[in-house]
């Protein structure tokens, strides 16, 4: 019985698959990244009165930093809200 000559592994062909599986593991981060993105700035958006959908518009180049403006120089709907419900609670009360 004669042996089986064994294949000689092909360089090209073991680089190109690790680059494959590089590529895909960095695909999946970078996926996992955008979603754990979408999710903060939904509950950061729906926490200070706006609507949640309102984080999608983070990921738009130049959008996202009129977002962020919005976000830090206009009062936020939880902030009115607040002020309103602070300011009817101070008329409600009788005076002295």
């Amino acid at each position: 019985m004669r042996p089986v000559p064994r294949k000689r592994a092909n360089p090209r062909r073991s680089a190109c698959v690790a680059a494959k599986s590089a590529l895909s593991t960095y695909a999946i981060v970078i996926v996992i990244a955008i979603i754990f993105g979408i999710i903060i700035y939904w509950r950061i958006a729906t926490k200070a009165g706006y609507a949640g959908a309102l984080s999608l518009l983070m990921f738009v180049p130049l959008v996202n930093l009129v977002i962020i403006i919005l976000f830090a120089f206009t009062e936020w709907p939880i902030e009115r809200e607040l002020r309103e419900v602070r300011g009817g609670a101070r008329m409600a009360m009788p005076t002295r």
